[in-house]
């Protein structure tokens, strides 16, 4: 059901635009098979499947999977909210609803001319809420999204970060809250911004989303640049580069744990694919898209376009032209990846 679904939303998609290398199978943004059963309930006007989601999440304390489905079930409730609001009628005391619900009040408010006075005005509730939550740190990454929106100042922010990390000192997504309110506060700050990104990486776990932080700063660097990192003074500071190509080879490595095809990791090899073919490393920009397999997500791709689809296609398309026209190469290209040599820039 949910799979035919989402090949009409991308049916519909293509219609808007012509693209090259059209794939029948490539999904946007599918759940992985957790969350589909709560979303195709939430379709039918049922809450107990996510709700019975959201409770497994927090007593198993899987924070980041908990932060990823709250935010895809407030994506789902802009456009259907009945479904929330019939659970948090008939659930008061269920602490995954008003979960939920905080979350798509931020987004819609996020989208508001007056996003800043809405938000200011929805931290207070937003903050109470989160410190009745107990050890979970979701309800704060929250509320730190909800503040750095409303621009709240740094001791204002910093007393929430503080009450973060206390829950939960390498959640993924309060790091990703603190990244982009540093990266607003200070615009052009990315050697700041890799280092707060690569000291997170490097305390954390082996396996925790965390030490793609850096990959995230990347990110920010590139995208504040323009086309390329330095594109207004010519080639970037080598200092800089390097630590743009380490940020994405740590985030080949923890590409590297988890198997093909993996709608888990379907947004970090999406978003390494991007960072890789704007640091023109193209060889192993082609092995994340073989990766990611059929696993589109809107992020980054909608950074650049309200078709992020079309984008992945035309990414996609234009990288395995450039490998496959680059000159066979012996020995390592990249010096950090251990991987095949640079391709051709295209026009990305």
């Amino acid at each position: 059901m949910l799979r035919a679904f989402l090949r009409t939303a991308a049916a519909r998609a293509r219609a808007r635009s012509t693209r090259p290398d059209q794939d029948d199978d490539v999904l946007l943004d599918a759940p992985d098979d957790r969350l589909a059963p709560a979303l195709l309930a939430a379709a039918r006007g049922e809450h107990t499947p996510a709700a019975g989601l959201l409770t497994g999440t927090r007593e198993r304390a899987e924070w980041e999977h908990r932060d990823r489905y709250t935010t895809r079930l407030a994506a789902f409730s802009r456009s259907r909210s009945e479904w929330l609001d019939t659970w948090r009628a008939t659930a008061p005391e269920d602490p995954g609803a008003p979960l939920v619900a905080a979350r798509l009040a931020v987004a819609r408010h996020w989208d508001s001319p007056d996003r800043a006075e809405l938000l200011r005005g929805l931290v207070p509730a937003v903050t109470a809420a989160a410190e009745a939550a107990g050890p979970d740190p979701v309800p704060w990454r929250t509320a730190l999204d909800a503040a750095r929106g409303a621009g709240a100042g740094h001791a204002e922010f910093e007393r929430l970060w503080g009450q973060a990390v206390r829950r939960s000192p390498h959640h993924y997504g309060c790091h990703v809250a603190a990244l982009e309110y540093l990266a607003a506060a200070s615009p052009g700050a990315h050697r700041e911004c890799l280092d707060f990104a690569e000291t997170a990486a490097q305390d954390a776990p082996e396996d925790a989303l965390v030490r793609a932080l850096p990959l995230r700063a990347a990110f920010t660097c590139l995208r504040a640049a323009g086309a390329d990192v330095g594109a207004a003074t010519g080639a970037p500071p080598r200092d800089l580069r390097v630590r743009l190509d380490a940020a994405a080879d740590r985030a080949i490595a923890l590409s590297a744990a988890h198997p093909a095809a993996d709608p888990w990791a379907a947004e970090l090899r999406n978003l390494l694919a991007y960072v890789l073919v704007r640091l023109d490393r193209l060889a192993d920009a082609a092995e994340q898209l073989r990766l990611t397999g059929p696993y589109v997500t809107s992020f980054p791709w909608d950074r650049e376009t309200d078709d992020p689809l079309g984008r992945f296609l035309q990414v996609r398309a234009d990288v395995r032209a450039a490998v496959d026209a680059a000159p066979r190469r012996t020995g390592s290209g990249h010096p950090r990846s251990g991987r095949g040599g640079h391709a051709g820039r295209g026009d990305h």
